[in-house]
């Protein structure tokens, strides 16, 4: 019989630096409960970094916590420092800012005791986040220089990158985009180079990510997504190998996944969301929920939140409700979406307020510039649905404000420009083709559907049927590829609005009626399209029957289509 090989800790620190983080936590645990005398303090910080990267967030604090103890005991103020800044970070991580506070406390404590140092690096990151969260640009940058000039020094690869990703930070929430980017494109490099270790390649790919959105820069979004993508797929399988169990079962509990897919995941179903890949989004927003650390709980609501964008978009509004609905017990706001949502459903008062509450409560508005936008631009279309062109314009002049930061922020304003100028009868059509232009090179197609409309409205209003018919056309061929059932249904009634006579003598109102019925729609859907109530519906169908002479919805339909009313 073949005798299995104890576990050693030289055979667990050999797993740790081959990024074998399942091998290393299985033979590390066996060790600290079965060896005659307890771990290293050294041992059992790497414990703790196998842990998390294992799915045991509990264990790893547990063994930080043990480390830092016996890193304290023998006077070793660096490591000690270290442990204990890595301890703030997992307890903010899990929601308790009173502990990491404390435990930044003492990190700071201990390193004050040191030369300079790695770990110092960090410290002077964590000033970097406390200037911005204190809005003070001066005190960011100089700690932004001073992590590199530490990070220069120690000759640290993994510090570097990470020093240029916090100054890209730091330059891009003052509006220097350029240098910002600039910075960040060099940290990515080493990233997507396979230059750096596994813990700082999945923390700049999220950090970069989020920047990457924020900055409404899609183009850089997607590259660093597939990427991210891609270093996530490869299998981290479990490798025993002399850690005592050969390639038998796991303990309970144990990832064998790279921990950061989660995190890399729900920038990729954001990326997905506006391609209009919506069927792979929606699936991968469900596989975020369940790939992602118990401590990340702003990622699943991020998952949900997207999830209802897809549904709402659909036309599946109770379900896209549930998705908002999860998301807001998460801790995410659900908006614009909601208040799209309440829009469709023809309760304005709620879409009105849910925006203007979002927008008032934004904590960072300059910083997540994609975010504010859109809001923005949601509120102009719902200010322009209530009538209020007053508010519509001062959104619209926030959104001017913002454009110069990139062509997803400028297609957003172009869009709500035409939009306001086309309900004030103004010229609408140079900002419009302008946006469908952006929206077309960006490959977002939904939105270029939506303006799409505008546009043909735009066209009828200086009588050009013939191109009106053509944007509508493609608009609908569009939300039909995409499965956006409602804005569809939309298109298809509009299209041959433009005739003169209309049979039955019926008004321009009931033959938008008459086609969403024609098209299967019922008095409950019909009102949400045309953001009307059921009561008026009914109403218009009333006069429907009595001008056409007919007594059923399916008469009707019959009449719609003889007469060229219905596609």
């Amino acid at each position: 019989m073949a005798v299995q090989e104890a576990p050693s800790v030289e055979r667990a620190r050999d797993a740790v630096a081959r990024d074998s983080w399942v091998e290393a936590y299985v033979a590390l645990r066996a060790l600290d409960g079965g060896a005659p005398r307890p771990l290293e303090p050294e041992d059992l910080d790497l414990l703790a970094d196998a842990a998390w990267w294992s799915g045991h967030v509990d264990e790893s604090v547990a063994a930080r916590l043990r480390a830092h103890a016996g890193f304290s005991a023998v006077g070793d103020h660096q490591r000690a420092g270290g442990a204990a800044w890595w301890l703030a970070f997992e307890y903010r991580a899990l929601g308790r800012p009173a502990a990491a506070a404390g435990w930044l406390h003492r990190a700071r404590h201990h390193l004050e005791q040191v030369p300079e140092c790695p770990e110092q690096c960090f410290l002077a990151w964590s000033d970097l986040e406390e200037a911005q969260a204190g809005h003070d640009p001066e005190a960011a940058l100089a700690a932004a220089r001073r992590m590199e000039l530490i990070a220069r020094h120690c000759d640290s690869a993994d510090l570097v990158a990470l020093s240029r990703s916090a100054h890209a930070s730091v330059l891009l929430a003052e509006g220097r985009t350029a240098e910002g980017l600039a910075l960040l494109d060099d940290a990515m490099c080493a990233v997507t180079a396979g230059e750096l270790s596994g813990m700082f390649t999945g923390m700049l790919f999220c950090l970069a990510l989020t920047e990457c959105m924020d900055a409404a820069d899609f183009g850089r979004a997607v590259e660093w997504t597939n990427a991210a993508m891609a270093w996530c797929s490869v299998p981290w399988s479990w490798h025993a190998r002399g850690a005592g169990g050969g390639d038998g079962p796991l303990p309970p509990g144990v990832v064998t996944d790279n921990p950061f897919r989660g995190l890399c995941r729900i920038h990729h179903v954001e990326v997905l969301d506006l391609l209009g890949a919506w069927p792979v989004a929606a699936q991968e927003a469900e596989r975020v929920c369940q790939e992602v650390m118990p401590d990340c709980l702003e990622t699943a609501a991020g998952a949900h939140y997207v999830a209802g964008e897809i549904r709402r978009r659909r036309g599946h509004l109770e379900a896209a409700a549930v998705s908002y609905a999860h998301a807001h017990e998460l801790g995410r706001i659900p908006q614009p979406g909601l208040a799209l949502l309440r829009l469709a459903q023809g309760k304005t008062d709620a879409a009105v307020a849910g925006l203007r509450l979002a927008l008032a409560c934004q904590s960072e508005p300059d910083h997540d510039r994609l975010g504010r936008a859109r809001l923005l631009a949601a509120q102009v279309e719902v200010d322009l649905a209530v009538g209020d062109q007053a508010g519509a314009a001062q959104a619209v002049a926030e959104l001017e404000a913002l454009a110069p930061g990139g062509p997803l922020l400028g297609a957003l304003a172009d869009t709500a420009r035409g939009a306001l100028a086309l309900a004030r009868h103004e010229e609408a059509l140079v900002p419009l083709r302008r946006a469908l232009a952006a929206w077309l090179e960006l490959r977002i197609p939904y939105e270029a559907a939506q303006v799409r409309m505008l546009l043909a409205a735009a066209y009828r209003a200086v009588g050009d049927d013939e191109a009106a018919l053509l944007e509508l056309r493609a608009a609908r061929a569009a939300f039909t590829e995409l499965g956006a059932v409602p804005d569809a249904r939309r298109a298809a009634a509009l299209l041959g609005e433009g005739r003169k006579a209309v049979p039955g003598g019926l008004t321009e109102r009931e033959v938008e009626v008459l086609r969403l019925v024609a098209a299967g729609g019922t008095n409950r859907e019909i009102a949400q399209q045309l953001v009307i109530s059921e009561h008026t519906v009914a109403r218009h169908l009333n006069n429907i029957f009595a001008k056409l002479e007919v007594t059923s919805r399916a008469a009707a339909t019959a009449f719609a289509y003889s007469h060229g009313l219905a596609s």
